[in-house]
């Protein structure tokens, strides 16, 4: 099974946008895929009940900072590594789905969908194989 494969499935199961990208990379992140979904569960409806970030994008950006942070909670040596990686996951997003606003996505203001959330899953995805390597 392919991770957009993976999650997929989990937004199938209910999984929020965040959760079911973020949850297809427990096993290659090392962590547990209950902790990545309590992590996530705020982010669903992109933030704010669909006035901020999208959900998958969000989920990719946690990943990212799984995957980069030193974890050192006394001298960070990562974060603007991190910051470079998030900055190039939302680019990249944006590239694939025209927005990252989930609003302006799912066409609320303007009756236009500019991605649909298994879409936005699938590019969620796509973007954490591409920049994260995983």
């Amino acid at each position: 099974m392919t991770k957009k494969e993976k999650a997929i499935e989990l937004h199938d199961k209910r999984f929020n946008c965040c959760q079911a990208v973020a949850c297809a990379f427990a096993e290659e992140i090392g962590v547990d895929e209950q902790i990545l979904f309590k992590m996530g569960e705020g982010f669903g409806l992109g933030m704010g009940c669909m006035d901020g970030t999208c959900g998958a994008l969000s989920g990719a950006i946690m990943l990212a900072g799984l995957k980069n942070s030193d974890g050192n909670t006394d001298t960070p040596a990562t974060k603007a590594s991190t910051y470079q990686l998030s900055k190039e996951l939302f680019q990249k997003f944006k590239e694939k789905t025209g927005s990252t606003v989930c609003r302006e996505l799912k066409g609320v203001d303007t009756g236009k969908i500019l991605c649909s959330c298994p879409d936005c899953i699938c590019a969620g995805v796509e973007i954490v194989e591409d920049v994260l390597k995983l």
